[in-house]
């Protein structure tokens, strides 16, 4: 089982069945909510509401186990998996919600108390179920993919002669050492914007990261796509107040970021 949840064909779980909570999850919730609003497409769709919600709950549990084993991997994005982890509970108390629901007008008792009760129940389960998925897509999204799509300007300024390069990697030394807070500003953290020099800001500080690109435990390419940028929401994102990446990256600060 535990193979099974880390990657299928040689991809990671969690991407890919994150896919089928945020297409079941909601779609199940409005199927719900049009099937209260228009009796008649009860008795049609009802089941598919029903059905959909308990996939939708088992790939929300899949996709907590998977992210889980995924973040050992990379490390672990805190929003994401704290929205996550909330999501799972409300999504089975959605599917269980919608079965009562359907149980009760199959037998003839949508109208009764009892069944306008569970209906106004799973209605309102399946907004909060909505709203949830929204955010556990969005934070997930977000500690993908903040700071890591370049600019056309930081593109720009990542075009430099093969000769620049070679001088910017044999100064970075004495540069993370002797360069001034005045001269750290946005700017000139682009500069050192390739895997070979390596400069990001994150929460108003610089750092250089040119000998960690190599050594990150989730890949050089997540830490390549953050030179040269403010990697601020990146880093936040991905591991929030941990203390292991926090304490690390204090051994590559240069100084604080400075206005301009």
């Amino acid at each position: 089982m535990d193979s099974l949840l880390d990657t299928i064909a040689g991809l990671p779980v969690h991407p890919l069945v994150v896919h089928a909570v945020v297409i079941l999850v909601p779609l199940s919730a409005v199927g719900l909510l049009v099937c209260l609003l228009r009796g008649s497409l009860r008795d049609r769709f009802g089941i598919l509401v029903v059905l959909g919600a308990f996939a939708g709950a088992g790939a929300a549990w899949v996709a907590q186990q998977s992210g889980e084993r995924l973040a050992a991997h990379l490390g672990r994005p805190e929003d994401h998996a704290r929205w996550g982890d909330r999501l799972v509970p409300v999504a089975a108390a959605f599917a269980l919600t919608t079965l009562i629901w359907y149980a009760a007008s199959a037998r003839g008792r949508a109208t009764a108390p009892v069944g306008q009760i569970t209906g106004a129940l799973a209605a309102v389960v399946g907004l909060a179920v909505i709203g949830l998925t929204v955010l556990v897509g969005h934070t997930g999204a977000k500690s993908a993919w903040a700071g890591r799509v370049t600019t056309p300007a930081t593109s720009t300024s990542s075009s430099t002669s093969p000769t620049s390069s070679t001088s910017a990697t044999s100064s970075s030394t004495s540069t993370s050492t002797s360069t001034t807070s005045p001269a750290l500003t946005m700017a000139a953290v682009a500069t050192h914007n390739q895997q070979s020099d390596c400069w990001a800001a994150i929460d108003g500080e610089v750092y250089d990261l040119t000998t960690w690109v190599g050594q990150h435990p989730g890949g050089a390419s997540f830490i390549v796509q953050l030179c040269g940028t403010d990697a601020t929401s990146a880093f936040n994102g991905q591991h929030g107040t941990q203390p292991e990446p926090n304490d690390r990256l204090q051994q590559f600060l240069i100084g604080p970021l400075a206005a301009g």
